[in-house]
């Protein structure tokens, strides 16, 4: 599971979004999401970080979930003063010192374009580059895991270059494969089911990224490195 806006049928907004801090929303009557003001970016998922370590130790927690610079957390009952914990939540904001992970490094061979890049052509003509230089641009990026969530094992990925952005699809592909090498806004990563699903694809990784069998089933974990390397081109 991962924490994300605006997708949340009984979300409450309680304290309001202002450019230097922190916004928090009511989830259901147990769970509350914070949302790092500022960018999208590194320095706000550290905070975030920090943030998650601190309310591991509230004992009235019973689990938190770090999202793509934001927090969930839910309570083991349902708080006679939401407020309180508003407010204590935006203090422990205030007072999170940016911390980083020690993660590891993982390295993804992808075969870039060929039958599994079908959105290749359209990033193409959206961003004015050619099918080569969008492959060069992304698998030279170097990527954080932010967050996990979606999907089992999926890594949601910071380090982008803005000059390949593309949105995500209005109408989903039906059935696009798992493996695929896929950019959805602002973020790349790889598909871990085969489905339904609206990013775009560019390529395909054959590496096995979730065993549910392992001790450790999902191979990305939050603050890993990234990196894509073109272990062939076809284009």
């Amino acid at each position: 599971m991962i924490a994300t806006t605006n997708r949340h049928a009984s979300q409450r907004e309680i304290v309001p979004a202002i450019q230097s801090r922190a916004r928090v929303s009511s989830i259901g009557a147990r769970s509350f999401l914070l949302e790092a003001p500022g960018d999208f970016d590194l320095a706000a998922q550290r905070r975030i970080w920090a943030l998650s370590r601190t309310v591991k130790g509230w004992a009235d927690l019973a689990e938190d979930i770090p999202g793509m610079t934001n927090l969930l957390v839910i309570f083991k009952e349902t708080p006679e003063d939401p407020e309180a914990v508003v407010a204590r939540l935006l203090e422990a904001w205030e007072n999170a010192q940016s911390i980083d992970l020690n993660g590891k490094t993982i390295e993804i061979p992808v075969q870039y374009g060929g039958e599994h890049a079908s959105d290749l052509p359209a990033l193409c003509d959206l961003s004015g580059l050619s099918d080569r230089e969008v492959v060069r641009i992304h698998h030279e990026a170097t990527y954080r895991v932010f967050a996990l969530g979606s999907a089992p094992g999926f890594g949601y990925l910071h380090g982008l270059d803005p000059r390949i952005y593309m949105p995500r699809k209005t109408v989903p592909s039906l059935k696009m494969s798992k493996g695929c090498v896929t950019i959805g806004g602002m973020q790349t990563g790889v598909a871990m089911l085969t489905g339904p699903n609206g990013w775009n694809s560019i390529g395909f990784a054959t590496l096995e990224m979730f065993d549910p069998t392992a001790p450790t089933p999902a191979m990305m974990a939050p603050g890993d490195t990234v990196r894509f390397l073109p272990a062939r081109i076809e284009l």
